[in-house]
């Protein structure tokens, strides 16, 4: 697992099924957004095996707490051939390893159902404080 660099976009754009039309504001965003939005591959052979994503963002300060920084994972994959084989396990820790390195207050995750129970085997708890709004239509 290490942190992915510009030689890596190309597989991180066909892991996230990114047409080619759109590879250049893809790598372009990517590139924009290298300080908050930090992508993980797990390298298998010289190829990119999977991806993660960790979002850091900060929250308004609050009485003496000025360091509110937090983290979200996003979009985890990892390629078909390569599943069950701890791959996305590994990815995980590599995000939860620069998530203390950082000092984060915490790591979210927005899951579809059926990765809840990795994402459970991997440290992470349900939580009755989180809400969601959505706009409707």
């Amino acid at each position: 697992m290490r942190r992915a660099t510009d030689a890596d976009v190309p597989a991180l754009a066909e892991l996230r099924e990114i047409n080619q039309a759109d590879y250049d504001t893809y790598a372009q965003w990517v590139t924009a957004h290298a300080e908050t939005h930090l992508a993980f591959v797990a390298d298998r052979d010289g190829s990119v095996a999977g991806c993660a994503w960790l979002h850091i963002a900060e929250r308004h300060p609050g009485p003496g707490s000025f360091n509110r920084r937090y983290g979200d994972v996003q979009s985890v994959m990892v390629r078909e051939e390569h599943r069950n084989q701890g791959v996305g396990s590994a990815l995980m820790a590599a995000i939860l390893a620069e998530a203390r390195a950082r000092s984060l207050q915490h790591v979210t995750v927005h899951s579809g159902r059926r990765a809840v129970d990795f994402y459970l085997r991997n440290g992470f708890t349900h939580h009755r404080q989180i809400l969601l709004w959505e706009p409707a239509g």
